[in-house]
């Protein structure tokens, strides 16, 4: 997505979307892989020890930023009541619902995660509209679940309990193999090291 009314996100994050909204237009801002761990690993958030470190960089950064640009920063951790991310990312059309229900993001797959968004005071050029990839992808996420936590619908007890055995270790170390499953997300850069450290975060 290109535009030259876009403006340049703080180093480490990148835009994954942009859409209309009530006051004019939000802009979603997601990590910039690879670049954005290393960043991370060298803040103060990342380093004092404290909770929620992640959280903490990103309402730091993109706060300042917002300021520059007169505009507003959220993010996904505000509320209740919260703002409206998934909403916002299909509106985009840069994101839509893949078959295990999480977001595919069209060069992040199912990796995309927003920590945060800005919203402007006038409106952006309509975003462009794509196809879903999912529609010609054989959907290799609906099977790569050890533990069928994807049945239907979500069953966050059945993964928990998974993780909690030794058979859960390499999702532990190297991610979720749902996530990693999609071939989109292949190629986006995420590094393992981060999504162990995101599952340690999920795993508690």
């Amino acid at each position: 997505m290109v535009s030259d009314d876009l403006p340049t996100p703080p180093d480490g994050l990148r835009i994954a979307g942009y859409a209309p909204c009530a006051e004019g237009a939000v802009i979603l801002l997601a990590p910039d892989e690879p670049s954005f761990w290393t960043i991370f690993c060298r803040s103060t958030e990342f380093l004092d020890g404290q909770p929620d470190p992640m959280d903490r960089w990103s309402r730091r950064v993109v706060t300042q930023w917002a300021a520059g640009w007169a505009a507003k920063a959220v993010f996904p951790s505000d509320g209740p009541p919260y703002a409206s991310f998934l909403d916002w990312a299909r509106a985009s059309g840069t994101c839509w619902a893949s078959p295990v229900g999480m977001l595919v993001h069209h060069e992040m797959g199912l990796f995309i995660s927003f920590r945060a968004a800005i919203i402007l005071e006038h409106p952006l050029p309509a975003p462009p509209q794509s196809t879903s990839p999912c529609i010609s992808c054989h959907a290799p996420c609906l099977t790569a679940c050890p533990a069928d936590a994807f049945q239907g619908s979500y069953d966050a007890s059945r993964c928990h309990d998974f993780l909690d055995s030794p058979a859960g270790d390499e999702c532990m170390n190297a991610g979720c193999r749902v996530r990693r499953a999609c071939p989109i997300g292949k190629g986006c850069g995420r590094l393992p090291e981060q999504s162990a450290w995101h599952m340690r975060q999920f795993h508690r």
